[in-house]
């Protein structure tokens, strides 16, 4: 494992070995099915490329009505809890007692991005954000706490381990794209992100 710091963000390149990447995939197969994958909208109705649910006592969702965490998934059913194998990657890398609320869950198929975004729908920003990839390789791009200025962009690889937490907690960052089928953990190819939050 390396260790990397790219504006105060911590990425922990190679954290999880191949054994475990294969291990956390199936630990989500009964998520995906009690809480599937679906297609959210921006505010102004736009349809986002990537698909997404979640785990936890909150999934974060996003359609007309803006950007926040709910208690069900769209389509009505509790969002099912966070396999252990994924609180056991937040408590290794924060050392922290709190878990989180939620475990949001992007898929990234061929083509998919994320444009620069703050993660700022949590009521308390002092505990950090968690993110793991699996999968296909992404660009991931790292800006600033405002919008704008210099950007730097880091491959995440399947098996990293991104924490945003102090200065670079509020930090804009986004993926440009994906390597598809760069990977061979996901048979039908694309990327997996898990990204950890305390939302309350």
């Amino acid at each position: 494992m390396t260790r990397l710091s790219i504006r105060d963000v911590e990425i922990a390149k190679s954290y999880l070995d191949a054994a475990a990447q294969a291990a956390l995939i199936e630990a989500l197969r009964p998520v995906l099915k009690a809480a599937p994958l679906f297609t959210p909208e921006t505010p102004s109705g736009r349809k986002m490329s990537v698909r997404m649910t979640s785990a936890g006592r909150f999934g974060w969702v996003s359609d007309r009505k803006g950007y926040r965490y709910a208690p069900h998934h769209p389509g009505g059913a509790d969002w099912p809890p966070i396999p252990r194998e994924v609180l056991e990657i937040w408590r290794d890398v924060t050392g922290l007692e709190r878990d989180p609320d939620c475990c949001l869950i992007n898929y990234y198929g061929e083509g998919a991005r994320m444009g620069l975004h703050q993660d700022k729908d949590e009521a308390d920003f002092s505990f950090p954000v968690v993110s793991v990839s699996l999968g296909d390789d992404g660009l991931f791009r790292i800006g600033n706490p405002t919008r704008g200025g210099r950007t730097e962009t880091v491959w995440l690889n399947s098996g990293d381990v991104v924490v945003m937490g102090g200065p670079a907690r509020l930090t804009y960052h986004g993926v440009d794209r994906i390597r598809f089928k760069s990977s061979r953990l996901l048979p039908r190819g694309g990327r997996l992100n898990l990204t950890l939050r305390v939302a309350t």
